[in-house]
């Protein structure tokens, strides 16, 4: 029972669901995990220009592949969250194209974003 409850609390409702069998159990045609494609790259961001960004501050002496990794993930995910925020706020102004207040309105709502109030200026 504590699986149905886990499993309800993750769908974000506090009742099974429908797909859901009678002992609140999932149903066994979930969805295949995602899979990355021969080829693909797990990060979009260039790892040699962020090493590079790394290598340039004087306090780092090494940093590991991984953490290489880490970082550009952490960009990667930094920038398509302030650039949703940034196009919700170009949408309320009923544009598609992202401005640069579009930005600026995205770091005075969203606090997560507080420590990069001024940096446009």
């Amino acid at each position: 029972m504590a699986a149905a409850a886990a499993a309800a609390a993750a769908s974000g409702s506090g009742t099974p669901r429908e797909e859901d069998g009678p002992a609140g159990e999932a149903a066994a045609s979930q969805p295949p995990a995602p899979t990355t494609a021969p080829g693909a790259r797990l990060s979009r961001l260039p790892l040699a220009r962020v090493k590079a960004l790394v290598k340039a501050d004087p306090d780092v002496t090494l940093a590991g592949q991984e953490a290489i990794f880490i970082l550009a993930r952490a960009a990667e995910l930094f920038v398509e969250t302030i650039a949703k925020d940034a196009y919700c706020c170009a949408q309320q102004g009923k544009r598609k194209t992202l401005q640069r207040r579009d930005l600026d309105n995205a770091i005075e709502a969203v606090d997560e974003f507080a420590f990069l109030e001024g940096t446009l200026d």
